[in-house]
């Protein structure tokens, strides 16, 4: 891997081309980043850089109304970690991920890695959450067809049969069922870079990327590129 950035989605627009040609493409605040820990393989056993995103508050304590007891915030950064980026030199952040890039030892701590770590027509792929559905039957969460919707029928969104009765007598391993969908980790490759803004730190990805709005994005240099 040459490079890769920590951002965060903020929605879809599109933009023109000078040709006239409409593209649909999602922007992406990416960093900066700032380069928390520097992996060895002497240390560690294997070269990488753990990168900070985004400031975080430090832990936050006080005093309860009538001054007693004291409230710790669970959204403050805890001493450990405080101490963590201390020894960086840098503010605490709320994101900390890690990449194995090439030349990480030329890295320094404290050093930024920007949005423009990444020049328009690049090739990258883009890792995040999605969006929870909560529980979904099958025709939402696996595309299967549902059952005539005239009168007496007794089967409309039902899954349906789930396999042979005597033979196997059970139901196989991977069968699509109702349940949870989303909110799982999903990469799509291959996405291309149309625009970069480094003074606002701005990503525009053709295309849709995963994750909801405001969501933690990993960018990463494609593995797979196509030209």
């Amino acid at each position: 891997m040459k490079k890769a950035i920590l951002a965060t989605k903020i929605g879809m627009t599109q933009i023109f081309s000078e040709d006239g040609t409409l593209t649909p493409v999602t922007v992406l605040r990416a960093g900066p980043c700032v380069v928390t820990q520097i992996k060895t393989p002497e240390n560690d056993g294997y070269s990488a850089v753990q990168v900070g995103f985004v400031d975080k508050k430090d832990r936050i304590i006080n005093k309860d109304a009538k001054g007693v007891r004291e409230i710790i915030h669970r959204h403050g950064t805890t001493k450990p970690l405080q101490g963590h980026f201390k020894k960086a030199g840098v503010s605490s952040k709320r994101f900390v991920r890690e990449f194995k890039l090439e030349g990480a030892e030329n890295y320094a701590l404290g050093a930024e890695i920007k949005a423009d770590v990444f020049l328009p027509g690049d090739k990258i792929d883009a890792s995040a959450i999605s969006k929870g559905k909560g529980f979904q039957g099958t025709i939402k969460r696996h595309g299967q067809h549902r059952g005539p919707m005239t009168h007496g029928s007794k089967f409309h969104r039902h899954q349906g049969s789930n396999g042979a009765c005597s033979s196997p007598s059970r139901v196989f391993k991977g069968k699509g069922m109702p349940g949870h969908m989303g909110c799982v980790k999903v990469t799509v490759q291959n996405l291309e870079v149309v625009q970069v803004d480094p003074d606002k730190n701005l990503l525009l990805i053709k295309g849709s990327v995963p994750g909801p709005r405001k969501g933690l994005v990993t960018i990463k240099e494609a593995v797979k590129a196509q030209n």
